[in-house]
C-alpha cells in the first residue's frame, strides 16, 4: 500500500513538471536563437524555390513569376521568368555585394547599400527584402517583448533593432513567431521618426519541400490605402547541393 502512495505521488510530481520543464525550455531561448530558428526554417542549408510575385494597387494588379535560389546567408539568386517586359532580369547577392543583371542593355549593375530601400522591381518589397543583404540574425539586437496570439497562434513577440555597424533603413523591426513551429507570422517596420511604415503578414502554412512554411507573405504599406504585395511559394526544394561558384555574376547571365 506504501509502495503505491509512492508510486502516484511520484507520477503526480512527474505530471506537474514534464508541463514545467517545457514551459521553462521555451522561455530559455533567447530573443536571437527564436528569430535564428525561424529564419532557417524558411531557408533550410540552401533553397531552390518557384515563387509568383502579385502587385495589388487600386485600380491594376499584375504579376511576375520567378525563380529563386538560396545558400545560407551569404548567397541568393533571383531570376525573373515572365511577364516578358522582365524577364531574363537577375538578382545576385554574393557576400555583401549585390548585383543586377538586365538584359534589356545587357548590363550588369552593382548596386550600392544605398539602394537596398529601394522598391524590388515596383512592388511594396524592397531590395533588401528580397536578395537579403541584411542578416535578420547577424545585424540586428534582439529582445523579447513578451507573447501574442496572431491567427490563434501563441507567439514570441521580438524587438529587433539593427546594430550601428549595419546598413538598415529601419530603426526597429518588431516580428511575431509561432511558439510552436517557429514561423513568422508578422513583423512589424518603423522608420527613424519610431513611426509604422509596412506590415508584414505571412500565412497559409504548409508543408513543402518536406517541411512547414509559410506559403504566402503579404507586404502592406500603411500610407498608401489599397497597395500591396504577395510573395507565394509555388513550390520548394530544400538541403539541395548548390556550389558556391553558382552565385557569381557570370552565371546570372547564363542562367535560365
Amino acid at each position: 500500500m506504501k509502495n503505491r502512495c509512492s508510486l502516484k505521488i511520484y507520477l503526480g510530481i512527474v505530471l506537474i513538471m514534464i508541463p514545467l520543464l517545457e514551459i521553462q525550455s521555451q522561455q530559455s531561448l533567447s530573443a536571437k536563437k527564436v528569430v535564428k530558428i525561424a529564419d532557417e526554417n524558411m531557408r533550410g542549408k540552401t533553397s531552390e524555390a518557384d515563387i509568383t510575385i502579385k502587385i495589388i494597387r487600386p485600380t491594376w494588379s499584375r504579376e511576375m513569376n520567378m525563380k529563386a535560389w538560396s545558400k545560407g546567408d551569404d548567397y541568393s539568386m533571383i531570376l525573373i521568368k515572365s511577364p516578358a517586359k522582365e524577364k531574363g532580369t537577375v538578382f545576385l547577392k554574393r557576400i555583401k555585394e549585390v548585383w543586377n543583371w538586365i538584359p534589356s542593355i545587357e548590363r550588369n549593375i552593382k548596386l550600392p547599400p544605398s539602394m537596398m530601400s529601394q522598391s524590388w522591381m515596383g512592388t511594396d518589397f524592397t531590395n533588401d527584402d528580397l536578395v537579403k543583404e541584411a542578416s535578420s540574425v547577424a545585424d540586428y539586437n534582439h529582445k523579447h517583448l513578451g507573447k501574442e496570439s496572431i491567427l490563434e497562434k501563441e507567439c514570441y513577440k521580438i524587438e529587433m533593432i539593427p546594430k550601428p555597424s549595419a546598413a538598415i533603413v529601419w530603426e526597429k523591426v518588431i516580428v511575431w513567431i509561432d511558439v510552436k513551429d517557429f514561423l513568422q507570422l508578422k513583423a512589424e517596420f518603423y522608420d527613424e521618426d519610431g513611426e509604422l511604415v509596412n506590415i508584414m503578414n505571412s500565412g497559409e502554412v504548409k508543408e513543402i519541400g518536406g517541411r512547414k512554411i509559410t506559403s504566402k507573405i503579404e507586404m502592406i504599406p500603411i500610407d498608401k490605402e489599397g497597395n500591396s504585395t504577395w510573395i507565394i511559394y509555388n513550390d520548394i526544394i530544400f538541403d539541395k547541393e548548390i556550389d558556391d561558384n553558382f552565385f557569381t555574376t557570370r552565371r546570372m547571365k547564363q542562367i535560365q
